[in-house]
């Protein structure tokens, strides 16, 4: 099996989406990115272990990408060894009337990890730059004193929206949270694939929507906000990592590759020492437990 590089993946400069691969070739079959996955994903749960322990970092991670992408099962793979108490899972739909009447990042904030865990979000914040910025009209049911029509929606509205997400990453960076974001990159020749396979089986027609059809075909206006999105916002505290998604298990094993070697490099992240005085009389707790 190749090894994986975290740099290959990294975007540190501006990016042309279509020259992103969608698909990695690692030279193994299924069942060796699997095990290797595993393999992986357990020294992550060991990690996370020690993280929470310390206590001193949180970890963001985000998943970005189309319909199919793959997302839902990167999640239940990728964290699978994770002690249940150390990550937490959230999937944003679209926005309740509460969380309409707070700014469109408050929502995602109350849900940021705590010191010591992992927050996972399935879809993020940047939906605020990508389908609303597809549907403007969406816009409107913010409910913003400045913005009374379509015509509002302008460059400039973008231009302020992606400064106030830059700094809101910043701030989370500058206060311990370590921030992945990660984007599916799927072709839409194999997003076809997956939705005539979501018609054609019937365990799987549930999560078809006649409305994944409707956004597909407007593919192209995404991928270009997409772009225009991670070229903006891709930065050094907050990077952009592209995934190939057209395979998923390939695309598993680098999400949690990217993860391991990443975190490995805090040196500072390990458990806290034991007091000078509880650790002079651990014989003396042993004894007490064995003479019971």
């Amino acid at each position: 099996m190749k090894d994986i590089n975290t740099n290959d993946h990294k975007i540190t400069s501006k990016i042309k989406l279509s020259g992103l691969p969608s698909k990695h070739d690692l030279g193994a079959d299924k069942d060796t990115t699997e095990e290797e996955l595993k393999r992986v994903r357990r020294k992550l749960g060991d990690l996370q272990d020690t993280m929470y322990a310390h206590g001193k970092y949180s970890v963001l991670v985000c998943l970005q990408g189309m319909d199919t992408s793959g997302k839902d099962s990167l999640i239940r793979e990728v964290f699978k060894d994770f002690n249940a108490r150390g990550v937490e899972v959230m999937s944003f739909k679209v926005p309740t009337e509460l969380e309409l009447k707070h700014d469109y990042l408050w929502r995602h904030y109350i849900k940021l990890p705590a010191r010591g865990k992992f927050g996972v979000h399935n879809r993020t914040h940047y939906e605020n730059v990508l389908v609303t910025r597809v549907h403007p009209e969406y816009i409107l049911g913010e409910k913003l004193p400045f913005v009374h029509s379509i015509d509002d929606v302008n460059e400039s509205f973008w231009d302020k929206r992606f400064e106030q997400i830059n700094n809101f990453e910043k701030h989370l960076t500058d206060n311990g949270t370590l921030v992945f974001k990660f984007f599916m990159n799927l072709s839409k020749d194999e997003q076809r694939n997956r939705l005539l396979r979501r018609l054609d089986k019937k365990e799987k027609n549930w999560k078809f929507s006649a409305g994944d059809l409707k956004e597909r075909k407007l593919w192209d206006q995404y991928m270009d906000c997409y772009e225009d999105a991670i070229n903006r916002t891709s930065t050094e505290n907050a990077p952009w990592y592209n995934i190939p998604a057209d395979d998923k298990h390939t695309a598993r094993l680098i999400v949690a590759q990217i993860l391991y070697d990443t975190l490995k490099e805090y040196k500072d992240i390990k458990e806290p020492e034991l007091d000078d005085k509880t650790k002079a009389n651990l014989h003396l707790y042993k004894d007490q437990l064995n003479n019971e």
